[in-house]
């Protein structure tokens, strides 16, 4: 079953998750989580998210973000 369409509007705050397939490791060592961090910042700039929030763990992270613009989609693909 599908999940359902997010809602999208400007001023929204999402918790937005992503896990490792079969749970493995997606930040093996501290350079993939400065390059993850890198690549947030990027979006930042680029869409105007702004990061509330914000957890890395070995196999999965988590973010708090708002979009002023109502551009998730967008900035998360």
């Amino acid at each position: 079953m599908a999940r359902p369409l997010r809602i999208n509007f400007p001023g929204a705050w999402y918790h937005v998750t992503s896990r490792g397939q079969e749970r493995r490791p997606i930040f093996l060592e501290d350079r993939d989580r400065e390059h993850f961090l890198e690549l947030l910042e990027a979006v930042v700039a680029r869409f105007r998210v702004q990061v509330h929030a914000y957890v890395l763990m070995d196999n999965h992270y988590h973010l708090l973000l708002e979009t002023p613009e109502a551009n998730l989609s967008r900035s998360i693909q």
